[in-house]
């Protein structure tokens, strides 16, 4: 129930992020066009926006003491 709870959070903040797209932190030192933005305490949603059609890629939830730059680095799995 509580896993639950918590994965259906995560969900609704990734579908919160069609609203505003640009609310996360670029992180263009990663991977050219990622941001990340926070959900609760230790969770990473890494994602990219693109501009034509408006539109958001999710590429990884993560812990958020990870590496992200190893995690997340271009053509590297998330």
């Amino acid at each position: 129930m509580v896993a639950e709870r918590y994965t259906s959070a995560v969900i609704e903040t990734c579908e919160g992020l069609a609203l505003f797209p640009l609310r996360g932190v670029s992180r263009e030192d990663i991977r050219p066009g990622l941001r990340v933005t926070h959900h609760g305490g230790r969770t990473v949603i890494a994602y990219a926006v693109d501009q034509e059609p408006r539109r958001v890629s999710i590429l990884g939830v993560l812990y958020g003491g990870q590496d992200l730059a190893r995690a997340l680095a271009e053509g590297g799995d998330a």
